[in-house]
């Protein structure tokens, strides 16, 4: 690598991003410094502009055998602090390979997938499917230690309920809430030992060369599989005439792809529901979120004929 090579922050990234308070913008600041730092110290050399999502700078690079990679950049947080852990446990089985790691900064030299192709160009027959095998080979594998566990997002989660609840105006979001948390209250005991990805959506499957399709951008966790399904469930809903339809059958399709009892994997959907609902009324809002609404609704059914919103 040049000693003049250096990082280009998207404006539009350091906007976004930098509203999530000042150390974000702390962060930002300090982006280039940090992405020259490590172009430096993995002797790479820059192969296109950064791309970003919400919460990362990726930028596509070239290794001294000039073998595609690229460099990712993100501020840690509880969610990704076990990234690496996760990534180096699934061994590019279905997912992204991890070929270096910062473990004070959380930066990433990560294989090149096609950013330009992402499950979501797929159509939903297809996609589904795609996603559903994936999903099945990551939660197959035992999650290794160190990791956050299901058992205490959902203890954490129930002690929120009852100061959540009454925030919501509507009888029936609240409803719906209990209904949530009456679930993982009954599964709390029951929380499982995979491996999830925990936002495996069609946005988040990349194609690639190594494989056709591959998973990125993992949050790991240690829990039970079920608390995996929601972003797929939710993922690309918007036009759909019959949502309930369509939530159910890709509920079941995934469901039995990985072999999960139904009952079970509906309660802990509700429980990844109530998570989202929980953050809501922590961001202020005083609404549920129609389309997680939309999904609650139906898979409750699974969970329990008697509960009717």
């Amino acid at each position: 690598m040049t000693a003049s090579a250096t990082i280009d922050v998207p404006e539009a990234f350091a906007a976004s991003y930098g509203g999530n308070g000042p150390e974000a913008r702390a962060w930002i600041a300090g982006l280039p410094h940090l992405g020259a730092a490590f172009l430096e110290r993995w002797d790479l050399r820059p192969d296109g502009p950064a791309a970003y999502g919400m919460a990362s700078l990726v930028l596509p690079v070239l290794q001294t055998d000039r073998a595609p990679a690229v460099l990712k950049l993100q501020q840690l947080r509880d969610e990704t602090a076990g990234t690496a852990i996760g990534l180096r446990t699934w061994s590019g089985d279905g997912i992204v390979r991890l070929l270096d790691y910062d473990e004070a900064s959380g930066t990433q030299l990560l294989e090149r997938l096609d950013a330009s192709r992402p499950l979501s160009s797929v159509i939903d027959d297809e996609a589904i499917r795609v996603l559903a095998g994936i999903m099945a080979r990551l939660t197959s594998v035992p999650a290794p230690a160190g990791l956050r566990r299901l058992s205490d997002i959902a203890a954490a989660m129930l002690d929120q309920v009852p100061r959540a609840v009454p925030l919501l105006r509507d009888p029936d979001d609240q409803r719906l809430v209990r209904c949530c948390a009456s679930a993982v209250s009954d599964l709390i005991g029951e929380p499982g030992d995979r491996l999830l990805h925990w936002d495996l959506h069609y946005d988040n499957i990349l194609a690639g060369e190594r494989e056709p399709w591959l998973a990125i951008d993992p949050e790991p966790l240690c829990g039970d599989p079920g608390f995996e399904l929601l972003p797929a469930l939710d993922n690309r809903l918007e036009g759909i005439d019959d949502v309930a339809r369509v939530v159910l059958r890709r509920f079941d399709l995934l469901t039995e792809a990985l072999g999960l009892d139904r009952r079970r994997a509906a309660g802990w959907t509700l429980g990844r529901v109530l998570q989202n609902a929980l953050w809501d009324v922590e961001d202020g809002r005083t609404a549920l979120d129609p389309v997680q609404v939309a999904v609650a609704l139906p898979v409750s059914r699974r969970w329990d004929e008697r509960f009717r919103a």
